[in-house]
């Protein structure tokens, strides 16, 4: 049987991540990270060296190769034969360095309509790839009194479905193909709490379908206005509602989880796996969930 969910560990090279911006921006600092994550049970680990909080900045080319390289290299190195890498990226030039020292998988948060060479370059290496939703760019998603839509679920499912079709017309085939949904980028806390709840609906398109919701602002609103509190929740005291995210997502079809906190995480999915189907296993990580 294969396994029934996979951990992808988020390394965030980079002075401004939302949560922990600055921590890793370290090579050093962000291979000790990625084998600790490794260590907790990642089956992926997801080096990006570009913020997509919402507000961030572009980041140049070069800066991003010389965040990015130097970790990827050494977790290359230092885990063999470890978890699938993973490059978080939206410029063809880099997933291509990437790709060419140890990454295996793009994911590409514009879902390949940034660069138009992005594709070509997932198809090229034989990769695997991430396509996932967001309105917008970081710096403008959430922007103009909020985003809008007549109905989150239809419009992110036929977006996905699209850039499904598209990389596949690209000569990337759909079993190296995952779909995110895009939770927190360009939607409102409702929205968000809609695709969770809708999830199945996205789960139909058929491809592995990947949850991003680790620390993010609308689980701190969420957690505060349950508490009687104006203020969001720090995303330090945000686990317990990306724990419960993560697990309803899993009830309802997603099969792969981004996350900071892979051990507590994992703990949680192990149970509800364990639940759901009766049955608990040690987990043999492979290189993408076909199913």
């Amino acid at each position: 049987m294969s396994d029934p969910y996979r951990l992808m560990g988020v390394i965030n090279a980079t002075p401004d991540s939302f949560s922990d911006g600055g921590l890793f921006l370290d090579a050093d600092a962000a291979v000790a990270q990625a084998i600790r994550l490794a260590g907790e049970g990642a089956d992926i680990l997801d080096v990006g060296g570009e913020s997509t909080r919402p507000g961030a900045e572009p980041v140049a080319l070069e800066e991003e190769l010389r965040r990015v390289l130097p970790v990827v290299e050494g977790i290359a190195a230092s885990l063999p034969d470890g978890p699938q890498i993973s490059i978080d990226t939206t410029k063809a030039a880099v997933a291509r360095r990437a790709l060419e020292s140890g990454a295996t998988l793009v994911n590409d948060v514009s879902a390949f309509r940034a660069d138009p060479e992005m594709a070509a370059t997932v198809a090229a290496a034989g990769a695997d790839c991430c396509l996932m939703h967001m309105r917008g760019e970081p710096r403008t998603m959430q922007r103009g009194g909020g985003p809008q839509y007549d109905d989150v679920v239809e419009e992110v499912g036929a977006f996905l479905h699209e850039r499904l079709e598209y990389a596949m017309g690209e000569g990337i085939a759909s079993e190296r193909i995952m779909l995110d949904p895009g939770i927190g980028f360009g939607k409102t806390a409702q929205h968000n709490l809609e695709l969770l709840r809708r999830l199945d609906e996205l789960v139909a398109l058929g491809r592995p379908i990947v949850i991003g919701t680790s620390r993010k602002a609308f689980i701190g609103r969420v957690s505060a206005a349950a508490r009687g509190r104006e203020e969001p929740a720090a995303p330090s005291e945000r686990l317990g509602g990306t724990i419960a995210t993560n697990v309803l997502a899993f009830e309802r079809g997603a099969r792969v989880f981004r996350v900071h906190d892979v051990g507590p995480v994992g703990d949680a999915l192990a149970l509800a796996a364990a639940t759901l189907t009766g049955r608990w296993t040690a987990r043999n990580a492979t290189t993408t969930p076909r199913s």
